[in-house]
């Protein structure tokens, strides 16, 4: 019934202005600074309250509805990252956007995005783009053009939730990504002792040296608590996300924790 409720309020919603945008902290790990936020769409539904992404964005997909969504978040968030440059300079955060499979695949993406940085006045090396092991298929897909043009463009490729999917190593030499995103189940799920978390840690030693070896900063999702938080350190892990370093939440918010970190 929910899923049902989802996709009947769903066309409408966006003109009702039900969407809005909260931003998690993305902070390198060596000093602990905010380095970039992630733009993370919610939906304050009028029956079912606030939904999180994952309540709703496989609706989107499938009725193709995710095209002027995920468009609304892109305008939204490049233009907030825009006013952080205004007020902040060159202490405002690198925004990240997630993209759908079918926005990777539209023929429109390039254009679509030039101009909203264009509108927005955001240099495109503050925005970097997610995208999923499964948005390119192969070398020879059209889509692999598009990203290509995107970075020629000056806009940054991660790989989000890397190690979920079957990964092919041999597409990482030819996507033109900058960093790879370990996917936060392969952290949340060290919290046991034993056999298992050795080896987990080793799993995630040996990711981050991968990335490293093929050029690539590496971001760590899903980190809960300190000392999680040092053993990627200690490991080279560049940067990280999750509820230790701040969950996701309004604008306001980072604005003052930008400004706290010139204190």
């Amino acid at each position: 019934m929910s899923r049902y409720a989802v996709s009947v309020r769903m066309p409408v919603a966006l003109d009702r202005g039900e969407f809005f945008i909260d931003y998690q902290p993305l902070c390198n790990l060596v000093d602990g600074r905010l380095s970039a936020v992630e733009a993370l769409v919610r939906w304050r539904h009028p029956q079912l309250g606030v939904l999180g992404p994952d309540e709703f964005i496989g609706t989107a997909e499938e009725t193709g509805l995710i095209m002027p969504l995920g468009r609304w978040v892109l305008e939204q968030a490049c233009g907030q990252a825009a006013d952080w440059v205004e007020q902040f300079g060159d202490r405002a955060p690198q925004i990240n956007v997630n993209l759908a499979v079918r926005q990777v695949r539209n023929a429109g993406l390039v254009s679509d995005i030039d101009r909203i940085l264009r509108s927005s006045g955001l240099d495109p090396s503050r925005l970097q783009l997610e995208i999923t092991e499964s948005a390119v298929v192969g070398p020879e897909d059209e889509s692999l053009r598009a990203l290509h043009s995107l970075v020629d463009m000056g806009v940054s490729l991660a790989i989000d939730d890397f190690g979920t999917g079957w990964s092919n190593l041999a597409y990482l030499r030819d996507l033109p990504v900058s960093s790879l995103k370990i996917a936060g189940s392969f952290v949340s799920d060290l919290k046991d002792s034993g056999r298992e978390q050795v080896l987990g840690w080793r799993i995630v030693g040996g990711l981050v040296s991968l990335a490293h070896t093929l050029g690539l900063t590496v971001t760590a999702e899903g980190v809960e608590n300190a000392d999680h938080a040092e053993r990627l350190r200690s490991m080279g892990c560049d940067r990280a996300q999750g509820w230790h370093f701040g969950r996701p939440t309004r604008p306001q918010e980072i604005a003052r924790r930008i400004l706290e970190s010139d204190k």
